[in-house]
């Protein structure tokens, strides 16, 4: 245990030209009183740590000291080539850079763990996408990767609705991360001038703009193309950059904001009744989540062991598609053109096989 925790305060303090204590202390999840045995027992290791007194002093590596990763495991070692996925760097163009990073940290394995890479890619490999769709890469994903790496602003111009009511909408945006979410990729943003979130599909961008910088945020949502660009943007030698809040939690903000979605497309509600093998089926079937909340809620199952549940869905022509998979293991109760439906749907199949 505590070879590992010295180990990792090495590691911290290559990483930083100096730390505190407290900082240090925090980092390694002990009392700075251990901090100070630590940075003793590794300056009597050979190891050349420095500490700074004073106020603002702290603990620092000196002469360019550097340590190998000799205190990897293997599960470790693969574990680390394991954290890359090959496809999406592909996608974001930071193959070549993956790549470079995989054969140094490589090079600095002890020579019987060198071969974790390959180890690795032979136990485990990510296909991101569902069954029976085709993923296609955004043409503008690497623009938008790079403005993320590079904590840049973009001016992009998006698709926003469907069909006769899609329009085009053109928004300053400070892109703070990237999600692939099954195949389709998404960048969640801070809308520049408003302080708001959001969520955008990258393949809906139409133009991203990555060298200019508004001059004029009076109105940050009407971003309309002018008759000559140098109207509105301003060229500059560095691209603009913004000021990341730290406290920003790209997978926790994920998760909240999938929630959210999945829960506000499910507008409408359905009443049925569900067998015990299609109480079973029921979260492979609709959202899981509904699924499971309203069987919680439903009543004590009836002498035939069917269960009455009031069930959310996103309409009633996806419920149709969607509660047929059950066949007779569900019978829809209301609303009642839902189960006209159904009831039509059962004669035309029993006309079927009657024949």
């Amino acid at each position: 245990m505590r070879a590992a925790r010295l180990i990792k305060m090495v590691l911290l303090l290559q990483s930083r030209p100096s730390m505190t204590a407290a900082e240090l202390a925090r980092e390694l999840e002990v009392s700075e009183r251990t901090v100070t045995r630590d940075a003793q027992a590794l300056s009597e290791a050979g190891v050349p740590v420095y500490a700074d007194r004073g106020r603002a002093g702290g603990y620092r590596l000196i002469g360019g000291y550097r340590t190998r990763l000799t205190g990897l495991g293997r599960s470790e070692a693969e574990a680390l080539f394991l954290s890359g996925v090959p496809g999406a760097l592909r996608e974001m163009g930071l193959e070549d850079a993956a790549s470079a990073a995989r054969l140094k940290v490589s090079a600095a394995l002890m020579p019987s763990l060198r071969d974790a890479s390959r180890t690795a890619a032979q136990r485990f490999h990510l296909d991101a996408p569902n069954w029976f769709k085709e993923p296609k890469t955004p043409e503008l994903l690497p623009a938008v990767a790079d403005a993320v790496w590079d904590d840049r602003r973009i001016v992009a111009r998006y698709r926003r609705g469907e069909g006769e009511r899609q329009r085009e909408v053109v928004r300053e945006l400070e892109p703070y991360g990237l999600v692939l979410k099954a195949g389709v990729w998404y960048v969640c943003a801070r809308v520049a001038g408003h302080g708001s979130y959001r969520v955008y599909r990258i393949d809906r961008f139409t133009a991203v703009d990555t060298g200019y910088e508004r001059t004029d945020r009076s109105d940050p949502s009407d971003l309309s193309e002018p008759s000559d660009r140098s109207e509105q943007f301003d060229r500059s030698e560095q691209f603009a950059r913004f000021e990341r809040d730290e406290e920003f939690d790209l997978p926790g903000f994920w998760d909240e904001r999938a929630e959210q979605f999945a829960r506000s497309i499910l507008r409408a509600e359905v009443v049925v009744r569900v067998s015990p093998d299609g109480v079973r089926a029921l979260p492979y079937a609709v959202d899981p989540q509904a699924a499971r909340e309203a069987l919680d809620a439903a009543g004590a199952p009836d002498g035939d062991g069917w269960v009455t549940l009031t069930l959310p869905v996103e309409s009633e022509e996806v419920a149709h598609t969607q509660l047929a998979s059950l066949g007779p293991e569900v019978e829809v109760l209301a609303p009642k053109t839902l189960r006209e439906r159904f009831a039509n749907d059962a004669i035309r199949l029993a006309a079927l096989y009657r024949s």
